[in-house]
């Protein structure tokens, strides 16, 4: 009787045990996964493919293309005058470029460490191409047009404060944006003694100016030719600078102003030579050239951390 009741026990214990071993990781398991679940803040996903960066936006590469070639030069002042621009004989080829095509701006995700390709903050997490998984932020947009502005409509003319209603137009992508450097001018040159400049772009195709004098000013929207390519001008101008250690105001009209549109340009780089009148003011001279669009606005880019088509020289004078 006593054996039987022994093995009787042992057969229960035995078979509690084996309850426990099956029944034991299943339910440790369902109380993890309600306790995560529990924890988890409401805006954050779960699974693999959980980003846990900012939300720093992030914009996408584009390939740039490459070429030669030259161009010749001309030019206008604002009041539509024409300039002392000079060169010799070029092209104005507007071949196509290389493949230009870049990723759109991506939402939700920083650059690899913790900051967006154009320098908004992210998460180190986010992916440096701008397109990993993520619920984009809200974007504080305080407007689109100049229908709540208070400010007078632009006319063209060179006034402000104005508001300007004309549309942006069309950006050129990232292998056919226009670009410019400033490849020859002097160290230093004497009071009154003339110099030249020798500018360079690239991508711009320089058969558009609206005199600004006469209301073209901000009045166009950008244009592209058939090849994709800026069609407008470069701007050049010279200025002392009172100190170089800060920056200069700047209302004061420059020493030197030049806008040349001389038909040239297009995909390959070409040179512009400048010629600049001497300066009798001794100092520090800045000469700059920039390139504008139809109506004098620097021209957009398909991406934020893109450099504009701008350079700058400093030129000793005394």
């Amino acid at each position: 009787m006593r054996s039987t009741t022994s093995r009787s026990r042992t057969i229960a214990v035995t078979a509690l045990a084996l309850g426990l071993l099956v029944a034991g990781p299943a339910a440790y398991a369902a109380g993890a996964a309600s306790v995560d679940r529990g924890d988890r803040p409401a805006n954050v996903a779960s699974g693999p493919s959980d980003w846990s960066g900012g939300s720093g936006s992030s914009d996408g590469a584009g390939v740039t293309s490459d070429a030669a070639g030259s161009s010749g030069g001309g030019g206008h002042d604002h009041s539509g005058h024409t300039g002392s621009g000079s060169s010799g004989p070029g092209t104005s080829d507007a071949g196509t470029s290389a493949d230009g095509s870049g990723s759109g701006s991506g939402s939700g995700s920083g650059a690899a460490d913790g900051r967006g390709s154009d320098g908004a903050g992210g998460g180190a997490a986010g992916k440096a191409d701008g397109n990993g998984p993520g619920a984009p932020s809200a974007l504080d947009i305080l407007a689109v047009d100049c229908s709540g502005s208070r400010l007078t409509a632009h006319d063209g003319f060179q006034k402000a404060p104005r508001c300007v209603s004309t549309a942006f137009g069309e950006v050129a992508d990232a292998g056919r944006s226009p670009s410019l450097l400033i490849t020859q001018a002097p160290t230093k040159v004497r009071p009154g003694e003339a110099f030249r400049l020798t500018v360079s772009t690239r991508n711009l195709v320089r058969d558009r100016f609206l005199p600004a004098a006469q209301g073209g000013y901000y009045a166009e929207a950008s244009l592209l030719n058939g090849q994709g390519l800026q069609r407008g001008h470069f701007h050049t101008a010279c200025r002392i600078l009172p100190d170089p250690g800060e920056a200069p105001d700047s209302a004061p009209d420059p020493l030197f102003f030049l806008a040349t549109e001389d038909g040239g340009g297009g995909a390959r780089p070409d040179s512009v030579t400048i010629d600049v009148p001497g300066v009798e003011q001794t100092g520090e001279l800045q000469c700059s050239s920039w390139a504008g669009d139809g109506s004098h606005r620097t021209p957009m880019m398909q991406r934020a951390n893109q450099t504009p088509a701008f350079d700058s020289v400093r030129i000793e004078v005394g």
